[in-house]
C-alpha cells in the first residue's frame, strides 16, 4: 500500500491496522519518504541484519560466488595482473 503523508497523518490508525498485514509507504513530494512496518515485520529484519556475522558473510559470498573467484585466480596466475607491463613514463 502506498499513501501521501497527509493521508498516512490524517488515517492514522487505519494505516497502521493496514501495516500488520503489509508495508505502507508513505510518499513526500511525490518520492516514497518512509515505511510504516508491524513490529513483527520490523523485528525479523532487525534480527535478520544483526545475526551474521562479518565471517559469516564473507563465507556465504565465497560459496555463492565460487566459480567467478576460482576463474579470476586461475586468470591471475596464468597472466599475472593486467597492469604488470605499464612503465611509468
Amino acid at each position: 500500500m502506498q499513501v501521501t503523508a497527509t493521508e498516512a497523518k490524517n488515517r492514522f490508525g487505519y494505516i497502521c491496522a493496514q501495516a500488520k498485514t503489509a508495508p505502507v509507504f508513505v510518499e513526500k513530494d511525490g518520492r516514497v519518504d518512509s515505511v510504516i512496518l508491524s513490529v513483527q515485520q520490523f523485528e525479523a529484519l532487525k534480527s535478520a541484519k544483526q545475526n551474521k556475522t562479518l565471517g559469516e558473510r564473507q563465507k556465504a559470498f565465497n560459496q555463492t560466488h565460487k566459480v567467478w573467484i576460482e576463474e579470476q585466480n586461475t586468470r591471475f596466475e596464468k597472466h599475472g595482473l593486467w597492469c604488470d607491463d605499464l612503465r611509468v613514463w
